[in-house]
C-alpha cells in the first residue's frame, strides 16, 4: 500500500514536492490552504483529488500518512506540531523553523509521537552533492578541516514589504532564506557540534528597488521590511573544524554563485553554481571538483554528474518518502537541523551584540 500524503500549502515549491512523491511512489489525495480558491487551483494544475481551505479538516483524515509543508516561515514549527499530533509523519520547508527553540519543541513532540520529521534540505540531494559526500563516505576526502560557504546575490531581495522581509513572519533575511550552503558545509563536514559563532549582518541595500530580484512576492505597499540583505560569519566546532560564511540578497558581486568549497586532510574539493542571466541557463555554470596531490603534482579531478535543474527539490521530497518506506537512508535528521539553526541563531545574535557567541546544546 503507497504512502498517502497530503499537503499544506498551495505554493510554488508544491510543483517539486509533488514530482519526488509520485517518484518515490507515494500518492498525493490532499492540498490544504487557507487563501480562497488556492487549494482548489492546485489540485486542478497537479491532479489531486481532494482542496480544503481548513488545514483541521485534512489532518482529521484517518488515510493521510504523512503532510508536507509549504508555508511561511512563521508557520512551520505550529504546523508541524499539529500535524505530528494528529499523528503524520512531517516533511517541511526549509527553514525548519523561526529560531533553534522551536526546532527543540519540534523534536520533542516527533519523538513523543514517534513519527519522522525532516526538512527539505534539497541541495543535500543534488548529483554533484551526492556525489561528493561519497568521497567523504569512502575516506577520499579524509577530516575536512575548513569549509566556506557560500550564496550570493548581486540583486535578489524577493519583493519589499512582504513576508519575506518581515523579521517576524521570516526569522531573518538572506541568512536565514539562504541558508542551504551553511547547511551543505556541515552536511559535508559531518555535522559536527558547534563551539563559538561570530557573525556581522548588513542591510545596505535592503530598501533599494534596484537590487529587487527576479522572483519572489509581490511588493506590499506600507509593508515591514527589517531584515538583512547580507550577512558573514565564522563558526568554530568543537572538533576543531571552522566554517567561515557569506549570504546575501543583494551585495557587490559579479554574480549569482551557491557554492562549498573545502580543504580536508586528504582531499580538497568545490561544488559551485554560478547561476546565468536567467537562472540554469546556457550561461550557467555547474562545477564539482576534487583537488589532490599524486606523485608530486597538484590534480585536480573534475567529477561529471547528470544535470538537475531543480537543484535536488524533487528528489530531496522523494527521499523522504523512501525514508519512511523503509528503503533509504534520510539525507538530513530533526537534530542537524537544531544545529543549523543554532548557528543561524548565533549568528544573529553575534551580529546584535558585536561578540562573539558561545553555541552550547547537548544533543
Amino acid at each position: 500500500m503507497s504512502i498517502r500524503v497530503g499537503v499544506i500549502g498551495a505554493g510554488g515549491m508544491l510543483r517539486y514536492h509533488q514530482a519526488g512523491f509520485r517518484q518515490a511512489g507515494a500518492e498525493i489525495v490532499a492540498v490544504a490552504d487557507p487563501a480562497p480558491g488556492a487549494a482548489e487551483r492546485a489540485c486542478k494544475e497537479w491532479v489531486i483529488k481532494d482542496a480544503y481551505e481548513k488545514v483541521d479538516e485534512m489532518l482529521e483524515r484517518e488515510d493521510i500518512d504523512a503532510v508536507s509543508i509549504i508555508v511561511p516561515n512563521k508557520f512551520h514549527q505550529p504546523l508541524a506540531i499539529q500535524a505530528l499530533q494528529a499523528g503524520k509523519h512531517v516533511f517541511s520547508e526549509k527553514p525548519p523553523a523561526l529560531n533553534a527553540a522551536e526546532v527543540e519543541e519540534m523534536i520533542s513532540v516527533s519523538q513523543a509521537v514517534g513519527k519522522t520529521l525532516m526538512f527539505n534540505f534539497n541541495n543535500r540531494a543534488r548529483p554533484e552533492s551526492l556525489a561528493m559526500k561519497s568521497y567523504v563516505a569512502d575516506g577520499t576526502i579524509g577530516t575536512i578541516n575548513s569549509a566556506q560557504a557560500k550564496w550570493v546575490r548581486r540583486t535578489g531581495i524577493p519583493g519589499f514589504g512582504g513576508w519575506f522581509t518581515t523579521r517576524e513572519l521570516a526569522g531573518g533575511g538572506a541568512l536565514i532564506d539562504l541558508l542551504h550552503m551553511v547547511d551543505l558545509a556541515m552536511h559535508f563536514m559531518g555535522y559536527p557540534e558547534p563551539a563559538y559563532v561570530m557573525g556581522q549582518t548588513f542591510d545596505d541595500f535592503i530598501t533599494d528597488k534596484n537590487f529587487k530580484g527576479p522572483w519572489g512576492i509581490p511588493d506590499k505597499k506600507d509593508g515591514t521590511t527589517d531584515v538583512e540583505a547580507a550577512a558573514h560569519g565564522f563558526v568554530t566546532f568543537k572538533t576543531g573544524q571552522v566554517l567561515s560564511l557569506q549570504v546575501s540578497w543583494a551585495e557587490m558581486v559579479k554574480r549569482e554563485e551557491v557554492s562549498v568549497v573545502f580543504q580536508g586532510t586528504g582531499a580538497g574539493g568545490k561544488v559551485e553554481r554560478l547561476f546565468g542571466r536567467d537562472g540554469f541557463d546556457e550561461t550557467a555554470i555547474d562545477t564539482c571538483e576534487l583537488y589532490v596531490q599524486e606523485n608530486g603534482n597538484s590534480v585536480n579531478r573534475q567529477v561529471v554528474v547528470e544535470e538537475c535543474e531543480d537543484m535536488g527539490r524533487s528528489a530531496s521530497a522523494a527521499n523522504f518518502i523512501e525514508t519512511l518506506a523503509g528503503v533509504a537512508e534520510p539525507l538530513n535528521t530533526a537534530h542537524e537541523a537544531l544545529k543549523l539553526m543554532q548557528v543561524i541563531d548565533a549568528i544573529y545574535e553575534s551580529a546584535r551584540t558585536k561578540a562573539p557567541v558561545k553555541v552550547g546544546f547537548d544533543h
